[in-house]
């Protein structure tokens, strides 16, 4: 049987160390990027997405509407960089419009 930590650790630390023990950071950077993409792109756009997906460093987004993509392309840049501040680090270098 494993011997008990006595150390004292806050809540938020604790979290910390059981995710990074579990590995569980690339699933909560998936998850983490849905939701900058809602609150970052408004209901407007936010509509007119059909899937969202992370793989590696690399956002893939699906849309419905071709002129809504064609517009978000000339802004590709601006979407990355206003993501991963909203994230707080850099995971995504590149941007995927289908």
């Amino acid at each position: 049987m494993p011997k008990r930590n006595n150390t004292i650790l806050n809540i938020s630390d604790a979290l910390k160390d059981f995710v990074t023990e579990n590995n569980l950071e690339k699933g909560l950077d998936k998850v983490n990027v849905r939701e900058a993409w809602a609150k970052l792109m408004g209901n407007g756009i936010n509509n007119y997405t059909t899937a969202i997906e992370l793989k590696r460093d690399t956002l893939y987004i699906q849309l419905s509407s071709s002129a809504l993509r064609e517009e978000l392309s000339y802004g590709n840049q601006k979407i990355i960089t206003l993501l991963n501040e909203e994230l707080g680090k850099e995971i995504i270098k590149k941007l995927v419009l289908r």
